[in-house]
């Protein structure tokens, strides 16, 4: 059974009709299918969808970013990646199933593979609390995210989630530390780096795995600080404003693009993900492939550079500064002093024995 939108009333009506004409045994037994007529109908539906999409205010963006059917984090690794292995425990305190991780083939590359997954079912959903990862799930990403650094391996990141878990229990395990190490460990790595959002980009439940060499974004997927809701309620004191705060917020992906908050839009197909779910895996993949390939000509100091450069340029060219300085002002500058000890750490394994060596040398020379 489809899900449908409150303003997509009037394609929902279409389409009963159309699955009407195309069901040959109807209540007056069999009779025949009227082609011209299902054609008609099908034209109006492409047209009506064509109409209600292209002209979307961000609310609405919001509501097709949650809706029922939109393809999940479970959907995408199943059908992108190959030799998935599930992993699972922050070796603290447990597991949260709230985020799937793993490693898994893509294109023949080992990849590190992190999902936020709300679950398809009230049984999974409650299962999966819904999207919103709890301290536990943030522990066990950086424990994946580090070993991945360890071993050289990339690493792809599906966001979509209202925020990070809200609870008591999550609270008293220190969430607010566990979000802030996250993103800490992401803007560490040393490993190519790629956050799709694909629903729901909700305050640092989302920043907390989006900070990424590349942050990549479905058409109508959408990234906030807050909800549309949450907003509503503190600045007006009433949560039904929700068209007002979401304008206000600049949380769709065009918005984003624009003031370079996110690398990139990845195109849906018309009325949604969820509508034609093999062309919306087709367009991610070519996504990530595309961005991975220019991560790969990277070295590991080019990557974190490219990275950090990336976070700091953010707000500098659209903000109330007319002129500002180029990107070599975002480099720290080192001394002279710190140059040496930067090379000495660079290098310390082979000065150490150079200068045994040296020692032992002058040593038989004089003795």
């Amino acid at each position: 059974m489809k899900n449908y939108l409150n303003f997509e009333q009037d394609i929902k009506n279409l389409e009963i009709e159309l699955d009407k004409l195309k069901d040959s045994y109807n209540q007056e037994g069999l009779s025949e299918v009227d082609t011209d007529r299902i054609s008609k109908i099908q034209s109006e539906i492409d047209s009506k969808l064509n109409d209600v999409y292209s002209n979307l205010d961000s609310w609405q963006k919001t509501q097709v970013a949650r809706h029922e059917d939109r393809p999940k984090a479970k959907f995408f690794i199943e059908n992108l990646f190959e030799e998935f292995i599930l992993l699972a425990g922050d070796r603290f305190y447990g597991e949260d199933k709230s985020v799937l991780t793993g490693f898994a083939k893509f294109n023949q590359t080992s990849v590190l593979v992190i999902g936020q997954e709300k679950g398809e079912d009230l049984e999974s959903r409650i299962e999966r609390n819904f999207g919103m990862m709890r301290p536990e799930g943030y522990r066990k990403t950086i424990r994946l995210m580090k070993l991945a650094d360890k071993f050289n391996i990339p690493i792809i990141l599906f966001i979509d989630t209202p925020g990070a878990y809200p609870g008591v229990g999550a609270e008293e395990r220190g969430q607010a530390e566990a979000i802030a190490k996250s993103i800490e460990c992401c803007m560490e790595l040393k490993v190519p780096t790629i956050s799709v959002i694909i629903g729901e980009g909700g305050s640092g439940g989302a920043i907390a795995l989006a900070s990424s060499n590349k942050v990549l974004m479905l058409e109508n997927a959408i990234y906030s600080v807050i909800s549309p809701e949450g907003c509503a309620t503190i600045l007006w004191r009433d949560p039904k404003k929700t068209l007002e705060a979401a304008e206000a917020m600049k949380l769709s992906s065009k918005d984003l693009l624009e003031l370079g908050i996110i690398d990139e839009v990845i195109s849906e197909p018309l009325g949604g993900a969820h509508r034609d779910k093999d062309l919306s895996i087709n367009n991610v993949r070519d996504s990530i492939k595309k961005n991975l390939d220019e991560l790969k000509s990277m070295n590991r100091d080019e990557i974190f550079s490219h990275r950090k450069n990336k976070f700091l340029s953010i707000g500098r060219k659209k903000g109330f500064v007319s002129k500002i300085d180029s990107d070599e002002n975002l480099i720290l500058k080192e001394n002279f002093l710190q140059k040496i000890f930067v090379n000495f750490k660079k290098f310390q394994y082979q000065i150490i024995i150079a200068s045994c060596l040296l020692i032992f040398g002058l040593m038989y020379y004089f003795l």
